[in-house]
């Protein structure tokens, strides 16, 4: 299946922006949205990832120096995800809880990492990645960790789990290119927090979806206040969206999960 001519590249630019948010926070438990509202906006659209839909309120940008206005304060918007860092998560993220640690998911993790480790050395090359048939997210904008995401993988990541075949690598630039530091699972975000659990242990890292995005009238976008808009907004509720004239979306995307496999300690691999 050739997925890149299947689902939108559009699609999958604003999943990878998603990415960008880090997962190590701990954040307050809190009632994620209910299975009505998960994935659906006021069009009733499906935005379950991957191979969700998104309307025309979102499906117009374009990434890269050819946007016009409009697109480049949306990439504007948008894109500033991928600069929040460690512990500094707001209402747009709902983090599952850590659970109790206990020595049986230390173990499953590890293993996790072990199998992901060997099997990303070689992409220490970021042309190997490349050849392989992942994608760099908007390389153009300065991002804290870019994306290299594989269409094939993030298709399968929705039906089976392959610690070996992450949906994404993420990389930080440098002067002669990128450097390896990490990778990303995904899951779709109606599976339930047991699901998550079976892949990678609650009690080792903390799982994501950005919820409660209002997105700017299309035709604002270029002046938009994005104090209020976009993922780093002020508006968090649906009723103050249609009030400002936005898009509101409950849940968009699905479950991320960041993992560094190189770094020294069980706590800096998966972000705690």
């Amino acid at each position: 299946m050739n997925l890149r001519r299947k689902t939108s590249p559009v699609i999958f630019a604003a999943i990878l922006l998603a990415l960008g948010s880090t997962l190590a926070a701990q954040q307050k438990q809190q009632k994620p949205p209910d299975d009505s509202e998960q994935g659906h906006d006021k069009s009733g659209m499906n935005h379950d990832m991957p191979g969700m839909n998104m309307d025309d309120d979102m499906s117009g940008m374009k990434m890269g120096p050819g946007a016009n206005g409009d697109q480049q304060a949306e990439n504007g918007a948008v894109s500033a995800m991928s600069h929040m860092h460690h512990h500094q998560m707001g209402p747009h993220m709902y983090m599952t809880s850590l659970r109790p640690s206990n020595p049986e998911d230390w173990k499953k993790a590890d293993a996790i990492v072990q199998e992901l480790r060997e099997s990303v050395e070689k992409y220490k090359d970021y042309h190997a990645a490349l050849a392989d048939g992942f994608h760099i997210f908007m390389p153009n904008l300065p991002q804290a960790e870019y994306h290299f995401t594989n269409y094939q993988n993030a298709f399968l990541e929705s039906f089976t789990f392959d610690p070996a075949r992450p949906t994404s690598l993420l990389y930080k630039k440098t002067k002669s290119g990128y450097d390896l530091i990490g990778a990303m699972y995904t899951m779709p975000k109606r599976v339930t927090e047991e699901q998550l659990n079976s892949r990678v242990p609650l009690s080792v890292a903390q799982w994501h979806l950005h919820t409660k995005l209002c997105m700017p009238p299309k035709g604002d976008r270029a002046h938009a206040d994005y104090t209020k808009f976009g993922f780093q907004g002020a508006i968090v509720t649906k009723e103050a969206c249609d009030e400002a004239g936005g898009t509101y979306y409950p849940v968009i995307f699905g479950w991320m999960v960041h993992v560094y496999p190189f770094e020294d300690s069980r706590e800096r691999i998966w972000g705690q």
